[in-house]
C-alpha cells in the first residue's frame, strides 16, 4: 500500500504511513491524501476507513472492491466512486472529501491523479469542493478526449474500407465498437447519479451559495456533452459497421453478376452438348459432314447467346434506362390528361341537361 500526502495549493507530494496520514487528516489543513492499495487484496482485516479515523460505519464501502457507482453525502463530508479512463482500461476511484481534506482510494496507479497533481499549482483551489470538483472535470476529460480519438479512428477507418476493404477491418471495427460500448457502459451509471445527486443537493439546499451552485451547473453541463459525445461515438460505430455490411453485399453482387454472365455464355453450350449426344436419326444420318455440323452448332450457339444478351441486358438494363425520362413524363402528363377527362365529362354532363 502506498500512501501519499499533497499539501493544497502548492502540490507537494509526500510519501508516509496510514497512521501519519490519520494524524495530518485531524489538522485544518488543506490537503489530499492519495491511497494506492494495490492489485493484491490487503492484509490487514480492518478498513480502510477505520485505519484513517473516518466514521467507517457509514463510509464502509470506501476503498473497497468491485464498488458500483454511487454518490452520497453525510454530514459535510461528500463520499463517491467515480469511472476513470486508464488507457485502454476502465478503472474506478473511491472519493471521500469536505471542506478541509480530499482522500482517493484506488487499486493500481491511475495517470489522472498523477496529472492532477502536477495541475494543482496551476489551478490552486481554495478549498476541498472545488478541490473535488477539479478531480472530476479531469474524470470528464478522460472521458471526453477517450471518446474523440476513438470517434476518429472509427472515420479513418472507413474511409480505408471505402478506398480498399480488407479482412482486418471487421476486426479493427468489432475492437472500436466494444470500446464505444465500454464507454457507455462505465459513464452511463455516473452521469445517472451525478445527476440524481446535484439535483438532490440543490432541492435540499436552496441556500447553497452561487459560487457552489456554478460548479454543480458547469459539472451537469460537462457530463451532457460528454454523455452525447459517447453516444455519437456509439453511432459513428454502427454506422461504420453498416457501411461494412454494405460494402460486402455490393462486392457479393458483383460476384453474383459475373456468375450470371457466365452462365449466359454456358448453358447454351451445355444445351448443345446434350442435344448431339443424343442418339437421334437425324444426328446420325443426316449430318454427315463436318460442315452441316459447324453450321447447325455454331448457329445454334450464335443464336442462343444474341437471344440470351437481348434478353438479359436489352429487356432488363438498357430499356429501363432509355424509358427513365420518357416514364416520369409520362407521369407528369397522368394529372393533366385527368384534368382533361373530368372536364370532358363535365361538358358532356352540361350538355345533356
Amino acid at each position: 500500500m502506498i500512501v501519499s500526502v499533497v499539501s493544497v495549493p502548492e502540490g507537494v507530494v509526500t510519501r508516509t504511513t496510514l497512521s501519519e496520514a490519520r494524524e495530518r487528516l485531524a489538522g485544518p489543513d488543506l490537503l489530499i491524501v492519495d491511497i494506492d492499495q494495490g492489485e493484491e487484496p490487503p492484509s490487514d482485516e480492518q478498513p480502510l476507513p477505520r485505519l484513517l479515523g473516518l466514521p467507517h460505519k457509514r463510509w464502509e464501502w470506501f476503498g473497497g472492491r468491485d464498488e458500483p457507482v454511487r454518490a452520497e453525502y453525510h454530514e459535510g463530508t461528500v463520499g463517491c466512486v467515480v469511472p476513470v479512463t486508464d488507457g485502454a482500461d476502465i478503472t474506478h476511484m473511491h472519493v471521500l472529501a469536505d471542506e478541509q481534506h480530499l482522500v482517493l482510494a484506488h487499486h493500481g496507479p491511475v495517470a489522472l491523479i498523477e496529472a492532477f497533481f502536477e495541475q494543482l499549482p496551476q489551478d490552486r483551489p481554495s478549498d476541498g469542493t472545488t478541490t473535488v470538483f477539479l478531480l472530476l472535470h479531469g474524470v470528464l476529460e478522460g472521458f471526453r478526449r477517450t471518446a474523440s480519438r476513438t470517434l476518429l479512428e472509427v472515420e479513418e477507418l472507413e474511409e480505408e474500407m471505402f478506398e480498399q476493404r480488407r479482412p482486418q477491418h471487421v476486426h479493427r471495427l468489432a475492437e472500436l465498437r466494444r470500446r464505444a460500448a465500454q464507454l457507455h457502459r462505465a459513464f452511463l451509471p455516473y452521469a445517472a447519479v451525478a445527476q440524481e445527486f446535484l439535483t438532490h443537493r440543490r432541492m435540499a439546499h436552496p441556500e447553497l451559495p452561487e459560487e457552489r451552485a456554478a460548479l454543480n451547473r458547469a459539472h451537469e453541463r460537462t457530463v451532457r456533452f460528454t454523455m452525447v459525445e459517447i453516444e455519437s461515438l456509439r453511432d459513428e460505430t454502427r454506422r461504420a459497421a453498416d457501411t461494412y455490411a454494405s460494402l460486402v453485399a455490393d462486392q457479393q453482387n458483383l460476384v453474383i453478376n459475373k456468375l450470371a454472365i457466365a452462365s449466359v455464355i454456358f448453358l447454351p453450350l451445355s444445351f448443345l452438348t446434350g442435344f448431339f449426344g443424343m442418339n437421334f436419326t437425324y444426328l446420325t444420318n443426316a449430318m454427315s459432314s463436318e460442315r452441316s455440323f459447324l453450321a447447325l452448332g455454331l448457329g445454334m450457339q450464335v443464336c442462343a447467346l444474341a437471344v440470351a444478351i437481348y434478353a438479359v441486358l436489352y429487356r432488363t438494363h438498357w430499356r429501363q434506362l432509355g424509358n427513365g425520362g420518357t416514364r416520369g413524363d409520362e407521369d407528369d402528363e397522368l394529372p393533366d390528361r385527368s384534368r382533361r377527362r373530368r372536364t370532358r365529362k363535365r361538358s358532356g354532363r352540361s350538355t345533356g341537361r
